[in-house]
């Protein structure tokens, strides 16, 4: 027997659920507790859990008793089968295993220098005095950086080539809607999805020209992510295919582009209406740099930069939750679930949850160099074995993006009233792509990079 669920229409939910997923959670949270079904159209029905206790639990299975690949199958058509978001088992762990090392220590700091260097040149562009809106340089910038480091290309004309194509694709894959698997039909030009088929065939071919060309190539001393993913091999020796590379280089490019991009500009949506807090982290920033330059070393380990990129990942994680399926029958919070349910801890309510956080709403980066959360209380890139390997890659290029732009440039908030948020795909972004007033940084302009 199911939790107790909503009595919305399944039809009227699913429109809910597309254009903001937040008020649909913390309703059904109101009036039914901390364990609810969502019943919407199209989809199957998931348990929601947003008890910390519980996703604990869940989070503890080693992924045997509960499958994640399978709760992400309506990412399978813009993904691929291989993708190690869609894998579950043993599968699963022999990809995580090779894509794990490039994404540690020493070689994170490696790609410092690159994110710092693809910010500036960005922000240079931008016109002194005037309104921007940042997400959209948000995604030029880790869009840049992810063909950069991971596919390992540096000639400034063919980034702009390669960029210009997946951008193409990126965008498309954007409408919440193309995720209805009903609606995924094929009828070619005259159809969102004949279209999306048809520019996926022309990223492929690109990946794939890349992929052969790097593999003519001695990829011995390459610090790039592809290169130490074609010289990686499983515990028997084999390396990964060309379709376990193009599936699992789509993966890095959607989940290191336009996730990054929002949680950037959520960033900045929150500390800039904090005028104090946002003078108080640029002097952090300034006093950090080596003789006039930004460090990665240094930017990775400043307290209160990684306090506010922590609290803007709290306050509105990019994904709202995170699912698993059920292998077997389990009990959780006194409900008999039987084999197949799909279980959703929500990474949106927990982070929302008083006795937890508190003033849960309110955007307060000292919560952070106060307390450490646990893994089941903070997780905007999910729990256990399913954690996202780039949650690293991603936290250290947000510290290198905002403190390059920190130091070069003072934002002013246009809008202070409460933002609204556009769904794209899977992820949450402002809507409107924060505006801000942009000036340039007398004091540091001729110092940083």
């Amino acid at each position: 027997m199911l939790p107790p669920q909503t009595s919305v229409p399944p039809a009227i939910q699913l429109l809910r659920w597309m254009v903001n997923p937040a008020p649909v959670l913390e309703g059904a949270q109101n009036r039914l507790g901390d364990i609810f079904t969502l019943r919407m159209a199209e989809v199957p029905d998931f348990v929601v859990l947003a008890n910390p206790d519980t996703i604990r639990d869940v989070f503890a299975d080693g992924g045997d008793a509960m499958h994640a690949g399978k709760a992400n199958s309506v990412l399978k058509p813009f993904l691929g089968d291989f993708s190690v978001l869609m894998l579950d088992g043993a599968e699963h762990m022999r990809q995580r295993k090779l894509l794990l090392p490039p994404f540690r220590g020493e070689r994170l700091i490696a790609y410092g220098d690159t994110m710092i260097d693809t910010t500036l040149r960005t922000i240079a562009s931008w016109p002194d005095n005037d309104v921007i809106a940042l997400h959209p340089s948000f995604q030029e910038i880790t869009l840049d950086v992810i063909i950069r480091t991971v596919f390992g290309i540096d000639n400034d004309a063919r980034i702009k080539v390669i960029a210009e194509e997946l951008k193409r694709i990126l965008e498309m894959a954007t409408n919440p809607f193309m995720l209805v698997p009903r609606l995924q039909i094929d009828a070619g030009r005259w159809s969102p999805w004949g279209r999306f088929q048809a520019e996926l065939k022309r990223a492929d071919e690109l990946l794939y020209s890349i992929i052969s060309e790097r593999r003519t190539n001695v990829t011995e001393g390459h610090t790039d992510i592809l290169s130490l993913l074609l010289a990686a091999r499983d515990d028997a020796g084999n390396p990964m295919s060309d379709r376990e590379l193009r599936d699992e280089l789509v993966t890095l490019l959607v989940a290191g582009h336009e996730t990054t991009a929002t949680a950037l500009a959520w960033t900045f949506r929150w500390l800039l209406a904090h005028r104090e807090l946002t003078r108080t982290l640029q002097d952090e920033v300034e006093q950090s740099l080596v003789r006039g330059r930004l460090v990665p070393e240094t930017i990775q380990h400043l307290p209160l930069l990684d306090a506010v990129v922590r609290e803007a990942l709290r306050l509105l994680p990019v994904i709202p939750m995170v699912g698993r399926v059920l292998q077997e029958p389990r009990q959780i919070e006194g409900y008999d679930l039987p084999e197949g349910t799909i279980v959703a801890p929500s990474i949106y309510l927990v982070h929302r949850r008083l006795g937890v956080y508190d003033n849960p709403a309110r955007f307060r980066p000292g919560r952070f160099l106060d307390h450490k959360f646990t893994p089941q209380e903070w997780f905007p890139f999910g729990g256990g074995v399913r954690r996202c390997i780039g949650m690293g890659f991603a936290l250290f290029e947000m510290k290198m993006v905002v403190a390059a732009i920190l130091a070069r440039r003072s934002l002013e908030l246009v809008d202070h009233s409460t933002p609204k948020i556009r769904r794209r795909a899977v992820t949450l972004t402002p809507k409107g792509g924060v505006r801000v007033r942009t000036r340039r940084r007398s004091t540091t302009d001729s110092g940083a990079n």
